[in-house]
């Protein structure tokens, strides 16, 4: 996705005509920095032309005196009138371009956010959170380079060059060719230049994707990497990764440190011819002619840095803009990704009751690879049906699929006697809620993680709920109570507090299918019987679908489904199965002599 649009070379007006579609709401802000272009190209040469009839009318002969004073007042509060009007302009252009470049970036980095939001979760097993991270803040400030630096600046400036080379032209043809004989050398240096930045920008540009990725992951995974000892090694990778950005930086260095001075060199050459045109023709010139020629000069003096400032950054500014269209096609990649979990024409907002049944399903995460194989079961509303099996066989993707957190290839999955695919996704998981083994917390207080800042939720209600599971008085007992602040992931607090809290966020939402993935795993014994009082409340009168290792967990369920290999072995009652002497009897034997239940 990185590589693709860094390899293209010149400006796609397809793609540029995309990104400009969104700065639509902000029309009337587009017309006037274009207008605002033309106007600063125009007036430009105006004030040397203005010096150069100065001395035109100065050098007349016989020169009246009172008139030409007259003349110069009258000029210099001209030239003081367009300077300020001019520098007004400039700055009303530089803002406006920034502004509209804010604005743009703004509601692209909105939509961006929204998709990733709407993705199927099989895009993030495959592409890291870094890259993402990188999209929507690093390429959307690239994007803003577009309208800030790009186009509209790269517009101005060419008219500004044509602007300023007709004032020349129609000063002096002669003297304009004379000056412009290095300008070839220009062109050659200005496309060297150009080229050179562009690839050392790729370069930069898919670096920093590489950092924000690394990073990421390994603050995420900063506990592993101590735990193994493991810092010199990956500290080593971060060195070689954040060389290439270092290296790609000081390619471009080195393309500016070469370019301006051939520009300052092709000015000087320029201006030295000027210098030696104007000599050679003031010989055979009166004095009345000399003063004119004296006039050109100044002019042209004044034209060619107008000319040549341009020329300075505007092959610096086409580059800002390739880089921006190169961050704003990775940034459409994102935004025209097609898989996303969209409800099917015609799907109603069904209020879950909590029948669940499977039928013939299969699922596969990697083609060719299947996950469940022809899965079908059945689970009434209000009852509990526990999911048993060995690491790999199946479970956690039933519950995934259950809540179409994955779209299984065939078979049908009935809610409520209705296929799922018929249900609004939103109302589906307005009815559900999922306690994971792994509890995600957020930065912010208890009360913001257990309600997700839902307003609808109020103080009162959470606390009633927490009293109601038996944890209120955990949660006194932290500085701040409810308003305890949870550090990111909910590292200040133990694995068994945090799945306590996700017992509390299920009850608030009031789901009629409750899914516990492994809740009780990896919990002390006085936390698993707080857990255990929370299940309780949790799953009376409501579906549940309990992922769980544990006996006493697996004891309460109506029945027990047990996984093989992506299906199902065996499906009843505790004391059904165990009299089968089948699968699930193996499988209490070995829990029962690892960890006595």
């Amino acid at each position: 996705m990185s590589d693709v649009a860094s390899k293209k070379k010149s400006v796609d007006l397809r793609l540029l005509r995309r990104i400009f579609t969104y700065s639509r709401p902000y029309a009337r802000v587009f017309y006037t920095s274009t207008f605002l272009a033309i106007a600063l190209a125009v007036l430009s040469p105006v004030r040397p032309l203005l010096i150069n009839e100065t001395l035109r009318r100065v050098s007349a002969v016989p020169v009246d005196v009172p008139a030409v004073l007259n003349f110069l007042s009258i000029i210099t509060l001209i030239q003081v009138g367009l300077l300020l009007v001019e520098t007004g302009l400039r700055f009303l252009f530089s803002y406006l371009t920034s502004w509209l470049g804010y604005k743009v970036v703004k509601d692209m980095r909105v939509l961006v956010y929204q998709k990733i939001l709407s993705l199927n979760l099989r895009q993030f097993d495959k592409t890291p959170i870094g890259t993402l991270t990188t999209r929507t803040i690093n390429d959307m400030e690239a994007i803003n380079d577009i309208f800030a630096e790009g186009l509209i600046p790269i517009l101005a400036d060419l008219l500004a060059i044509v602007a300023v080379l007709t004032a020349m032209f129609y000063t002096d043809w002669q003297l304009t060719f004379f000056c412009l004989i290095p300008f070839p050398i220009l062109l050659v240096a200005t496309y060297v230049f150009k080229e050179s930045v562009n690839r050392s920008f790729t370069k930069v540009r898919n670096a920093i994707a590489a950092l924000n990725a690394f990073v990421q992951e390994h603050l995420s995974g900063m506990t592993v990497i101590q735990a193994f000892n493991a810092e010199d090694r990956e500290f080593k990778k971060f060195q070689q990764i954040n060389q290439k950005h270092r290296d790609a930086n000081i390619q471009a260095i080195f393309a500016y440190s070469v370019f301006f001075p051939v520009v300052e060199i092709v000015l000087a050459v320029a201006m030295g011819l000027l210098v030696g045109y104007a000599a050679r023709e003031a010989y055979t010139m009166d004095q009345g002619a000399s003063v004119e020629l004296a006039g050109k000069v100044v002019a042209f003096t004044l034209l060619l840095n107008l000319l040549f400032r341009p020329l300075r950054v505007i092959a610096d500014k086409f580059n800002v803009l390739q880089m921006g269209m190169v961050a704003g096609e990775r940034v459409l990649v994102v935004l025209d990704n097609p898989d996303v979990l969209q409800d099917a024409p015609g799907a109603v907002d069904h209020r879950v009751q909590g029948n669940v049944r499977f039928d013939q399903v299969c699922f596969e995460y990697v083609q060719g690879h299947p996950v469940l194989k022809g899965v079908s079961f059945e689970v009434n509303t209000g009852e509990t049906l526990a999911i048993v099996g060995h690491t790999g066989s199946g479970k956690s993707t039933i519950i995934q699929l259950i809540s179409r957190l994955y779209q299984h290839q065939q078979g049908t999955i009935w809610v409520d006697g209705l296929p799922i695919e018929q249900i609004q996704v939103a109302s589906l998981r307005r009815g559900m809620a999922v306690v994971l083994q792994d509890v995600f917390l957020f930065s912010g207080s208890i009360m913001d993680n257990v309600t997700l800042r839902n307003p609808s939720i109020h103080r009162d209600a959470v606390i009633n709920a927490a009293q109601l599971i038996g944890i209120h008085d955990f949660i006194l007992q932290l500085p701040g109570g409810y308003d305890y602040h949870v550090m990111e992931r909910g590292a200040t607090l133990s694995m068994g507090q945090r799945q306590l809290l996700s017992f509390l966020r299920a009850l608030l939402f009031d789901p009629a299918i409750l899914v516990l993935d492994e809740a009780t795993s990896s919990v002390d014994t006085q936390t698993e019987q707080l857990i255990q009082h929370a299940i309780g409340v949790l799953t009376a009168g409501r579906t549940a679908i309990v992922i769980a290792h544990r006996l006493s967990t697996i004891r309460r369920a109506h029945r027990i489904l047990v996984m093989d290999k992506g299906e199902v072995r065996e499906i009843g009652t505790h004391e059904d199965l165990l009299e089968n002497e089948g699968h699930y009897a193996q499988f209490i034997r070995l829990q029962t002599q690892a960890v006595p239940a």
